[in-house]
């Protein structure tokens, strides 16, 4: 077919879909050799997404996938510097890109590539041919670049979010038309292709001015009459930068291409070409699906002889189909899914409720999955009309069981330790069956899962989950609920909505499962999943259950103490200021300072006012009074709001106590976050932050107890970078600061002044973290030089510590991950970033393993406490990173404490044997305060 009115060109670009498919898939590798394959067959499941899509009005009759060629363009001839700040191509994707060159290949699509022209540029080309031959043109991407093409038959698909973006999508994301596209870009440059710009003139600016004086270089001609001086100067200093930035992002649509529009013409694939390509890639599920659609066999491909593997593809599993779940109304449809649970051995179960709050929230509906894409909703105490609607009945929907029933049915199998229940978050799910008498036992928990697989790589709830490992975008919750004011409750969503939420989510948490659980063994974390993270769920539930007591007075009375003595610090600064202003607004602040006080290192943001970060005022306390009271309300103003307040909304109303409830993948490290309230924040360096925890009591005739590893971070450095001698002031108990003081600058201990102890103290804590000779110099307010000849020092003496960092920085720049001595991998994968993350990467890899260690150990207590404990009057209440709070009858204190000092104490046993001794200090009292 020749090419002309009435056909559509699809170009696709195939870069954005190469880096698309890297980024959004697991790593995978080929069973047979190891050759890495993940992107390839991200690849080659969108160009089947894109050919399977090609129906109706919008359906292509002409198709190219555009790729760029490597090396350099005409863009390097005209700047030198173009892309020179983009980081080389991961090494696993490097010899992936010409398997994606011959996937395009083997779907019988048009691969073009072109030497000395990027892809945008070819692009450019094909789609002035098309629209001028009288065609249509749809170029699939997202690449902002792109958009000066669009308009006159020429439009964007970005696939990813099926969104089409037309001449009114370049409006909104430029401000202005496509025409004028490369004059806004020219001025705002780009740092990722290494673009210079106008400095300091972003997109949004570029597009007032453009807008104001037409174009480029009508702007540039009349430079001088702008009215911001900075602005000005900029355009009339850096006009010739600026031109030469239009000229880079041009895209040039006369490239002397090689092939003609006619030799796109759409092509099914041919079976006896793609199949075997994907047998060659190993692509089992892939190669099945196209073989069904072409109606031929699969090519067989061989299992290798050691089937171990990075990722594994994804199994054959039906599409996700909510249309299919069911809704169980009845004894008969329930009783057949307990038959099939009973037969298969494992469920994925998932509840709905009223709350996010485990300790409130009631039960609305329990959806169960045991085969992928067969999974049903039961629902319990659904509602009529409208959640605060006054005419609504806000009876019960017709179509459900009685709770009652329905648990008394489920309780035998959610407890029976044969039968495996399968979460995404068990412990909110457990935390709500306890409540209504059931303790379901055993779990899986692919959230924690995930935890132990991917640290450091993303987060792991279920929706990011699901996209990233099934391919697949779940319900969103806020299309059934709403959001703001005008939000329902589940309880209010219609039942047969319901049924498709909720029944996708535990289908979803199935396939998880699925995924998951044999990458564990193949990852080496099953041992970090089946000994740190599964039996932990169960323990920080009963702890956020106990709760602990807090005294709503004693908040009472420390928030108007707090108010009275912000409004004297107010008043005080209000003097050293000379005039009133608002304390609490950074931009005022900035003023009085920078302006009108004339102090220097005042930064404007974005949206020209100043900003006023602890550090800066920090740094202006030691030339003045006043930040240094602003440092001081600041301090109590948080206190107020964040404890002394919002503690008092925290008491439940049944049990007069604070529920914290625990993130156990809140930290990349294996710390444990809480929220709703955050307990772990609480600050203990100022003594009001201190008088916090005299809210936190025990009630009558019971005390709290404190235990805390003393200094176990620095135990954990001593250990793993072989320091002889600071292992041997731990294992003769001597004050290990003092000690560091001693070695480093020759004091003898008996004549140790509490001034350089102190010095040593902050260097020994800094360095864990990767302290700099600025932010040492800060923390001990002297000067730097004299800060960094602290810490050159330091490792002149400890040459281990200095060995352990670089050797670790090395390990995780090739591995892209650490690890702790339990096993637990955090990734890294910034490590090898260039730029202002680089530092803050290489501290983090530095830190993880020791702080990442430390977690593990306090975990290992926390799981062997309940049985050390099960007789004792004593429950766990809270853990704050190296601390547990327990709460214990009076009497019986003293028996207490040393049960829990020996668990404590012996953690880390038999797994790891520490070379040094970990010490346990206890407290006790009728407060927090007072026990720690």
């Amino acid at each position: 077919m020749t090419f002309g009115k009435g056909c559509h060109l699809h170009l696709i670009d195939g870069s954005a879909f190469i880096f698309r498919a890297y980024h959004a898939l697991p790593p995978l590798t080929r069973k047979s050799d190891g050759l890495p394959i993940g992107a390839v067959a991200g690849f080659c499941n969108m160009l089947f997404k894109t050919v399977e899509d090609n129906q109706g009005p919008d359906a292509p009759t002409h198709v190219a996938v555009i790729f760029d060629y490597s090396g350099k363009s005409f863009r390097n001839d005209i700047y030198d510097l173009y892309k020179a700040n983009r980081p080389p191509a991961p090494e696993d994707l490097v010899p992936q890109f010409p398997l994606t060159r011959d996937a395009t290949r083997a779907f019988n699509i048009a691969c073009i590539e072109q030497e000395g022209f990027e892809a945008d540029d070819i692009i450019a080309t094909y789609a002035r041919q098309a629209r001028e031959a009288g065609g249509r043109v749809t170029i699939i991407s997202s690449d902002k670049d792109l958009m000066q093409l669009v308009g006159g038959g020429v439009e964007m698909l970005d696939a990813m979010k099926n969104k089409r973006i037309g001449i009114e999508g370049v409006e909104e994301k430029f401000g202005v038309g496509p025409d004028r596209v490369v004059d806004v870009q020219a001025l705002a440059g780009d740092s990722v292709d290494n673009v210079p710009g106008a400095p300091g003139i972003g997109i949004k600016t570029a597009a007032l001015l453009i807008n104001e004086f037409g174009d480029l270089d009508t702007l540039l001609e009349r430079a001088e009459e702008i009215k911001q001086p900075k602005r000005r100067e900029t355009l009339i200093e850096k006009a010739d930068q600026i031109r030469m930035s239009r000229e880079l992002v041009t895209l040039d649509d006369h490239v002397p291409v090689e092939e003609g529009l006619d030799a796109f013409e759409l092509r099914e694939p041919e079976a006896e070409t793609l199949l075997p390509f994907l047998a060659s890639m190993e692509f089992r599920s892939l190669s099945k699906r196209i073989a069904d659609r072409m109606g031929v066999e699969p090519v067989v491909i061989p299992e290798p002889a050691a089937a171990e593997d990075a990722g594994g593809e994804e199994p054959e599993w039906p599409e996700i189909d909510p249309e299919k779940y069911e809704w169980v109304k009845d004894d008969a449809a329930l009783g057949r899914w307990i038959d099939l649970i009973r037969e298969r051995g494992y469920v994925a179960v998932d509840t709905e409720t009223t709350s996010l709050n485990e300790m409130q929230a009631e039960l609305v509906g329990i959806s169960l999955a045991v085969i992928p894409g067969e999974a049903c909703y039961i629902p319990l105490t659904h509602k009529t009309g409208e959640s605060g609607d006054l005419f609504g009945s806000g009876d019960r929907a017709e179509g459900q069981m009685e709770t009652e029933a329905v648990l008394e049915a489920l309780k035998p199998v959610l407890e029976d330790p044969s039968i495996l229940k399968i979460f995404q978050n068990a412990k909110y799910d457990c935390k709500l069956f306890r409540r209504y008498g059931v303790w379901v036992t055993p779990i899986d928990d692919t959230m924690l899962m995930s935890y132990a697989l991917h640290s450091g790589l993303h987060n792991h709830g279920m929706d990011a989950l699901s996209d990233r490992y099934l391919g697949h975008t779940p319900i969103p919750i806020k299309d059934l609920l709403g959001t703001g004011k005008s939000a329902i409750t589940f309880d209010y969503v219609k039942i047969e909505d319901a049924v498709k939420y909720a029944a996708e989510d535990a289908d979803i948490t199935l396939r998880l499962w699925h995924t998951f659980k044999p990458r564990l063994h193949r990852a080496k974390v099953t041992t970090v999943y089946e000994t740190l993270e599964r039996p932990l769920s169960p323990v920080l539930a009963t702890m956020e259950m106990n709760g602990v007591q807090v005294d709503r007075d004693v908040l009472s009375r420390m928030s108007n103490a707090f108010a009275q003595k912000m409004a004297g610090l107010e008043a005080e600064i209000h003097e050293l200021a000379g005039e009133s202003f608002n304390v609490g607004s950074p931009a005022q602040l900035g003023e009085i300072l920078f302006e009108k006080m004339g102090f220097e290192g005042g930064k404007k943001g974005k949206t020209g006012k100043y900003s006023t970060p602890a550090d800066v005022l920090e740094d202006l306390a030691a030339q003045h009074d006043l930040p240094a009271r602003v440092l001081d309300w600041r301090q109590l103003s948080k206190l107020k709001s964040t404890y002394t307040d919002a503690l008092q909304t925290h008491i439940d109303p049944d049990t007069g106590r604070v529920h914290t409830s625990y993130i156990q993948t809140g930290a990349n490290t294996g710390r444990l976050a809480s929220t709703d309230p955050n307990l772990q924040n609480i600050p203990v360096r100022s003594e009001e932050g201190r008088r916090i925890r005299e809210a936190f009591v025990a009630p009558e005739g019971k005390r709290l107890l404190s235990l805390d590893y003393s200094q176990i971070e620095l135990r954990i450095l001593a250990h793993v970078a072989g320091i002889e001698s600071m292992k041997q002031a731990f294992r003769d108990g001597e004050d290990i600061h003092a000690a560091t003081a001693s070695e480093m600058f020759d004091v003898p201990l008996d004549e140790m002044t509490p001034d350089v102890r102190r010095q040593a103290k902050a260097i020994n804590f800094g360095v864990i973290y990767g302290i700099s000779g600025f932010g040492l110099a800060r923390n001990l307010r002297i000067e730097r030089k004299q800060a960094q000849g602290f810490i050159d020092r330091y490792f002149e003496k400890y040459p281990g510590i200095k060995e352990y960092m670089d050797e670790t920085v090395a390990f995780a720049k090739e591995h892209q991950r650490v690890e702790t001595l339990f096993g637990r991998v955090i990734h890294t994968p910034e490590i090898n970033a260039k730029g202002p993350h680089a530092g803050f990467a290489k501290r983090a890899a530095i830190n993880a393993p020791i702080q990442g260690t430390a977690a593990d150990i306090i975990r290992r207590a926390m799981i062997r406490m309940p049985d050390a404990i099960e007789a004792l009057p004593v429950k766990m209440l809270l853990q704050v990173h190296d601390e547990l709070i327990f709460e214990v009858d009076e009497a019986a204190v003293d028996d207490v404490i040393p049960v829990i000092r020996e668990v404590m104490e012996g953690a880390s046993n038999p797994a790891v044997k520490l070379d040094v001794p970990l010490v346990v200090d206890a407290g006790q009292g009728a407060n927090w305060a007072e026990a720690h």
